[in-house]
């Protein structure tokens, strides 16, 4: 059995907007996430994944239920830092979160925060650098690179400070293909090699559908809790609650719809591909 490292039970959270009603942005959420797993959170905008994400490093505290972090509840104010050490959050615009002119200065940033030696420092440093491939360019200068790569730089910040679960709310919205796909390798790579644990708030299913596991949201609930080609192949489903399924995925179920029997559990393009040689040499076979 894969050991627990993230726990939602029954959390609820309210949002206080002075004299007008609580907004309830979490109505009893359900969720475990095990450790070195790689889960994808879905919703349109409004569903509660950002809300509950922030739960998970203590940047909001329930209004109900209860949040563990390694068997720490988040509600213990005293293992707020310990939680925070355990959670590192990447946020979706890079520069809000680099603070420092030169890379490695940046980078160094958090673990001098936490009050790491200066020999250990500059060793996390290298060694986050080189996570993320931005290890040559630790004296350039921060603000003159490529959204990619800035992304990159806060990923590696965040690395620094040896967190065992890393939360990337919406890390690729601001970039373009290639810092999208730069990004994404990086983080597979940290799940893959150094068993850490990923929780990903993606607009993009084609990102999703790259994790172990997708959860998607729908009114501060957990809707939908699966593997990609379990999730993905609810097209209606996940059409109600106005959210889209990777491209590949729907090409089939189109296809599928207008009585061509083509598979449709498929994710990917080269699935697809096959999916539709298998219908023509079927086709071929049979003429």
């Amino acid at each position: 059995m894969s050991e627990a490292i993230l726990q939602a039970e029954q959390v609820t959270f309210e949002y206080n907007s002075g004299d007008a009603e609580p907004v309830k942005a979490l109505c009893g959420v359900e969720l475990t996430v095990t450790r070195g797993s790689f889960t994808a959170l879905l919703g349109h905008n409004g569903c509660g994944k950002s809300t509950l994400a922030k739960q998970f490093n203590a940047l909001l505290l329930p209004t109900g239920g209860r949040v563990l972090v390694e068997e720490m509840d988040t509600a213990d104010e005293s293992l707020i830092p310990q939680i925070r050490r355990t959670v590192g959050m990447v946020l979706q615009n890079p520069d809000n979160q680099l603070v420092s002119t030169v890379v490695e200065e940046d980078v160094a940033f958090g673990p001098e925060n936490l009050g790491v030696e200066p020999h250990e420092i500059r060793i996390r440093v290298d060694e986050a650098l080189k996570a993320v491939g931005m290890y040559d360019y630790r004296h350039h200068a921060a603000h003159k690179l490529s959204g990619g790569q800035k992304q990159r730089v806060a990923i590696a910040g965040v690395l620094a400070m040896r967190p065992d679960v890393l939360v990337l709310d919406e890390p690729t919205a601001m970039l373009d293909p290639s810092g999208r796909k730069e990004v994404m390798q990086t983080v597979h790579r940290l799940c893959r090699e150094h068993g850490m644990t990923v929780m990903l708030i993606t607009h993009y299913m084609e990102e999703a559908a790259t994790a172990d596991r997708v959860v998607v949201m729908e009114g501060g609930k957990v809707m939908l809790d699966g593997t990609p080609r379990e999730v993905f192949s609810r097209v209606s489903t996940l059409r109600e609650a106005a959210l889209d399924v990777p491209q590949a995925t729907e090409l089939c179920y189109e296809l599928h719809k207008h009585g061509i029997e083509v598979a449709t559990d498929v994710l990917t393009v080269e699935e697809c591909v096959d999916a539709l040689i298998t219908l023509l040499e079927a086709q071929h076979g049979h003429s």
